[in-house]
């Protein structure tokens, strides 16, 4: 039994990547839905233009902006994507397999990065499973702060499908640099509420471990040059996040 999806993409300023990602949603989906919260370039025309309909609305934070697209969603079956990533053509081909026989429970894929024009196979980068297929009725996004989680049901089933997302990440090392820091920030703020302890040495300590796991264990080292500044960056984010958690401590008490 054939199942509808929605495509739910959410966006801000996304010109740069949001024609790419509709047009790789050709024929997998059956509604493209952009919820847009303040776009200043041509992010809504190009959506509109491709037969996206549009959502605009504040940002309400990355979980419940996602659930309000779901709500609005047409279909129960819903596809989340970032504007930044693309259905490669094998994914593609699994999905619709799927669909011409009827959709149940969620189902997972791999997600592989492109960082400064180089897809990254190790670093602890891939595969990068991630549950995108899944019924509203059943799940929904849940978080505050930084990195929204899908909240499963035990007893729900989750199907891994075989190909690609394909994430268009990060164009440059400023990109990288930039982002990191925004994400160790956003980390800080979370752990300060939920009243997080750490010694002294814990930002040298935590960030010495994260080098070690993604250029050592997780051999980064095989991804050559970037691979090496990929974990010298993500070490320097964890160290970041353990600062900017001390001063705010400061700050507040």
């Amino acid at each position: 039994m054939y199942t509808s999806i929605t495509a739910v993409i959410i966006t801000k300023n996304e010109e740069k990547n949001i024609e790419r990602c509709i047009l790789s949603l050709a024929e997998v989906v059956d509604e493209i839905l952009v919820v847009d919260s303040g776009s200043t370039d041509k992010t809504l025309a190009i959506s509109r233009e491709l037969g996206a309909s549009v959502l605009e609305s504040k940002w309400l934070g990355y979980a419940k902006t996602k659930n309000l697209g779901n709500t609005a969603a047409k279909n129960d079956f819903i596809l989340s994507i970032d504007a930044d990533e693309v259905i490669s053509p094998a994914l593609k081909k699994s999905i619709l397999l799927q669909k011409a026989s009827g959709l149940e429970g969620t189902y997972s894929f791999n997600r592989l990065t492109n960082y400064c024009g180089k897809w990254i196979r190790h670093s602890g980068w891939y595969p990068d499973v991630k549950v995108r297929i899944f019924n509203k009725r059943d799940v929904h996004w849940t978080g505050d702060f930084v990195h929204e989680t899908l909240q499963l049901p035990e007893e729900l089933k989750v199907k891994h499908l075989p190909g690609d997302l394909l994430h268009y990440s990060y164009n440059s090392k400023a990109d990288h640099i930039a982002r990191t820091k925004k994400y160790a920030d956003l980390s800080a703020e979370k752990m300060f509420h939920a009243k997080k302890a750490f010694g002294p040495l814990k930002p040298i300590i935590s960030g010495t471990a994260k080098f070690i796991k993604m250029y050592v264990l997780k051999r980064g080292f095989l991804d050559g040059s970037l691979g090496l500044q990929i974990a010298k960056i993500s070490a320097r984010g964890v160290h970041s996040k353990y600062k900017t958690l001390a001063e705010i401590k400061a700050q507040k008490n």
